[in-house]
């Protein structure tokens, strides 16, 4: 827009915004107002002011004092937290006692298509707190009914996305289709190679992991979530397992046929339905992993218990905080020869079409966890750029929310300024 030489304010909003991200990412590229606005109910007086040459420029200022504030808070925190270096945080890295494991073995390798999944079998493990958080109400199933303000509100709406369920479900209106596999696998660094057998000579790929690099003490690692197969040096065939799933084969007939019956009320419930569906059927899936590697086949977990993941073992995704990189979902997709398989197809953002998937990979190990990457440096940024064979600006961009320095001033310092300012971190 800048470029373009736009003189038209940008409004930013959704639910993967901030007030924040706006200020520090957005704001700065843009020579007119760029405001972030909560919600679309908000966004009429934010485009009245916008609009008001008596109201616009106090408008326009206000907003831009405030990011200015945003900023400065954003610098501030960056330099109160410094960083380990890289080599640090590896030398903590999560402390496993290989010697005394034996990785399970699952009951096949490659890589098994489920087409279709009846979208009877998935309904039961539908968690419906997210559902509500759609629609902006608070709280959890079934606790939500009880909410003094909007209970009874949400009571209706979930009885009408129950008869909605049933009548796609009855009617066949959506189809739900599965992939996924097993591969061994081990660690090399940070990095996992996946081979094509168990004599480990044929590499099929690699995936690429970020390790934490906060200084949180001795006693407390800094992971990353190749620390939870088992090293290459080990001697240990490990596995590696991966999925994708949708519940959104044929919701584009179904989208048009509400939207030609001005029906957006339904049309938003569908869309609702179809992502709680995709998050039931990642549960079913891994669920019948769990069972296909052994260590899950004693399973005695109902649908509650698997929603509040009371089992061994996790599945990241791609773009999310233990993996915050998109661009590891191309590997993964070719790995599953996904969009062959399942009609799901990534965009040149690695987002997921149908939007209704979810993709990931499955660890086994009893003490893999969840965690969150954070703040990352220029080490490891430029020692993951190399290990991935990627240019520094595309890694940098990718990475952009994780960065705990600025690219631009990165770039424009002089080689010896920046390796002080490194060491100093």
């Amino acid at each position: 827009m800048q470029r373009e030489g736009f003189t038209v304010p940008l409004l930013i909003g959704g639910a993967t915004t901030s007030k924040a991200h706006t200020a520090v990412k957005i704001a700065p590229a843009y020579g007119q107002p760029v405001v972030h606005v909560l919600d679309a109910s908000r966004a009429v007086g934010v485009v009245g002011q916008l609009k008001s040459a008596e109201l616009r420029g106090a408008f326009a200022e206000e907003n831009r004092r405030e990011q200015e504030r945003l900023r400065r808070e954003h610098q501030s925190k960056r330099s109160e937290k410094p960083l380990l270096s890289l080599e640090e945080a590896r030398r903590r890295r999560t402390k496993i006692d290989w010697t005394a494991y034996e990785p399970p073995r699952p009951s096949f390798t490659g890589a098994r298509l489920l087409d279709p999944v009846p979208l009877d079998e998935i309904i039961p493990f539908i968690d419906w707190s997210p559902f509500f958080h759609t629609w902006e109400m608070k709280g959890t199933y079934p606790r939500i009914f009880e909410n003094p303000d909007w209970g009874a509100r949400a009571r209706e709406l979930f009885d009408d996305a129950q008869r909605l369920l049933r009548r796609i479900a009855d009617e066949r209106r959506l189809t739900a289709r599965a992939v996924y596999g097993f591969f061994p696998a081990n660690a090399v660094g940070d990095d996992i190679d996946v081979y094509a057998d168990e004599s480990r000579h044929g590499l099929l790929t690699t995936f690429h992991t970020l390790r934490q690099q906060a200084d949180k003490g001795e006693n407390e690692p800094d992971q990353a979530l190749s620390d939870f197969v088992a090293p290459r040096a080990s001697g240990l065939t490990d596995y590696l397992g991966a999925f994708a799933v949708t519940s959104g084969i044929g919701i584009e007939p179904l989208l048009e046929r509400f939207e030609r019956d001005h029906d957006d009320y339904s049309s938003i419930m569908t869309k609702a339905l179809a992502d709680r569906l995709a998050e039931a059927l990642a549960e079913v899936v891994h669920k019948r992993a769990r069972a296909d590697w052994g260590y899950g086949r004693d399973e005695s977990l109902g649908p509650e218990e698997l929603i509040r993941e009371r089992y061994r073992g996790i599945r990241p995704a791609p773009g999310y905080p233990a993996c915050p990189d998109h661009t590891e979902k191309r590997r993964l997709f070719d790995l599953l020869q996904v969009e062959e398989t399942t009609g799901i197809r990534l965009t040149e953002t690695f987002a997921m079409y149908p939007a209704s998937s979810v993709s990931g990979l499955y660890f086994s190990h009893p003490e893999a966890r969840y965690f969150s990457v954070g703040k990352i440096e220029r080490d490891q940024v430029l020692d993951y750029q190399r290990r991935k064979g990627m240019d520094l600006r595309s890694v940098e961009r990718w990475l952009a929310p994780n960065l705990n320095y600025d690219p631009e001033e990165a770039a424009a310092a002089p080689a010896g300024e920046l390796k002080t300012a490194e060491v100093a971190r």
